[in-house]
């Protein structure tokens, strides 16, 4: 029973990380249309964009298991 307790939770937590990154992705969509070509908005988005990326990438790489040697 615990295994499936383990996995139910997985996946709600799956679950709340992919309707995160749906949110970000609406949200910037949304930001670059309201940015229009104005470069200050741009450039201030661009270093967002980058921030997120690299949050992103360390989640990935801190939380993806090392397979054994």
């Amino acid at each position: 029973m615990a295994l499936l307790d383990d996995v139910i939770a997985d996946v709600a937590e799956e679950t709340t990380v992919i309707e995160s990154v749906v949110t970000l992705l609406t949200n910037l969509s949304q930001q670059l249309k309201d940015a229009g070509t104005d470069p200050v908005k741009l450039a201030a988005l661009k270093t967002q964009i980058d921030a997120n990326k690299a949050a992103l990438a360390k989640a990935v790489v801190d939380n993806t298991p090392t397979p054994p040697a």
